[in-house]
């Protein structure tokens, strides 16, 4: 990975994007996605789709999605002190003492999530786990009226955002989720600029996952491809706790998933293995026993049905302020994506 798409990465973490508001981050992709592709639109649900070689064929989307989890302002008491409603899944418990944004109209705003010092709690407080609803954000008001005039409800609110480094290329931020995917169909983009391909392909930032896995199908009935690959992050196993019997032997830094089941087209799951022997671009498999929980699930079944390939980036701490990935792991998950690209021809018969 070069320094300008690692630049890009930062970016995209810095840039919020819960569901229903990845407006700002859809901007950063278009102005990315413009030097690369022949062309690039905005869908009307807010899907941005970036097109190479509009008339080749087949027809291939790669599709990860852009949105964040996050909160949305819903109640402001009379103090100033701001209750949220979920957008998406979060663990309560992680959400205590952690540094937040709220993105008004008039710019973001801190604040903090926390509750009363633990020398306040009584014996059944410290045992119970708040329910969301009992959690608040304090951006230092001193009444409801100051907070009313400086946040409306329906803003979004997300953990702070940012990278951070940690040691042999991992980095760890609140947003992993699904910036890694994003980021690895866009630089599959970028490094397919100039090759020689048959295919058409359309690379998609796709809004809504965390909410129904909105955005990529209606990209995807929109793009009306013959094979797509959806690519998210998955959990890594390799820190304690979890039990690899039923979530498979996952690390960070040893290649992404390619996931192997009834979701995925057992032709293409061959191609990418082949390619990534050949290549020397390591991957892990694991078992999809079911439709997976990300957008290859809808982009299987829109219209005629699409044969689907899905790549997990591997990530430590799914769904909070610290979720950890490997920077390795993109750039295999880049190129190998690449790779397929450029070896599929028209004509290539991906029936099971």
């Amino acid at each position: 990975m070069d320094e300008s798409s690692l630049h890009f990465f930062r970016q995209l973490l810095e840039t919020p994007s819960p569901s229903g508001y990845e407006q700002p981050v859809q901007k950063l992709i278009r102005e990315w996605a413009g030097e690369f592709a022949d062309e690039v639109r905005t869908d009307v649900h807010g899907n941005v789709i970036a097109t190479l070689n509009p008339s080749g064929k087949p027809r291939i989307l790669l599709d990860g999605h852009c949105d964040q989890i996050g909160m949305m302002v819903q109640y402001i008491d009379d103090n100033g002190f701001l209750y949220c409603l979920p957008i998406g899944g979060w663990d309560v418990q992680i959400l205590l003492g952690q540094k937040v944004t709220v993105w008004s109209a008039g710019g973001p705003i801190p604040g903090v999530i926390a509750r009363k010092a633990t020398h306040l709690l009584t014996e059944d407080e410290r045992r119970k786990i708040p329910e969301f609803h009992e959690l608040w954000i304090d951006i230092g008001a001193t009444n409801g009226e100051e907070a009313r005039g400086l946040v409306a409800i329906g803003d979004p609110a997300t953990c702070e955002l940012g990278m951070r480094t940690i040691r042999g290329q991992l980095v760890s931020g609140v947003k992993m989720d699904n910036t890694s995917g994003l980021f690895v169909v866009f630089e599959a983009l970028k490094r397919l600029k100039g090759k020689k391909i048959d295919a058409s392909v359309h690379v998609v930032s796709a809004v809504q996952e965390e909410i129904g896995l909105r955005g990529a199908q209606t990209a995807a009935y929109g793009v009306d491809p013959d094979l797509a690959i959806a690519v998210d992050v998955t959990h890594a196993t390799d820190c304690p706790t979890i039990d690899k019997r039923s979530n498979a032997v996952v690390g960070l830094g040893k290649g992404p998933v390619l996931f192997r089941g009834p979701n995925i087209n057992p032709v293409m799951f061959r191609r990418i293995q082949e390619i990534s022997r050949e290549k020397t671009l390591p991957v892990q498999i694991k078992g999809a026993n079911r439709g997976t929980s990300n957008d290859t699930n809808v982009i299987q079944l829109v219209r005629g049905g699409v044969g689907t390939a899905c790549l997990g980036i591997p990530n430590r701490y799914m769904h909070s302020p610290v979720e950890m990935i490997s920077l390795t792991d993109l750039d295999t998950a880049a190129s190998l994506i690449a790779a397929f690209v450029e070896s599929v021809r028209n004509g290539d018969d991906f029936t099971p």
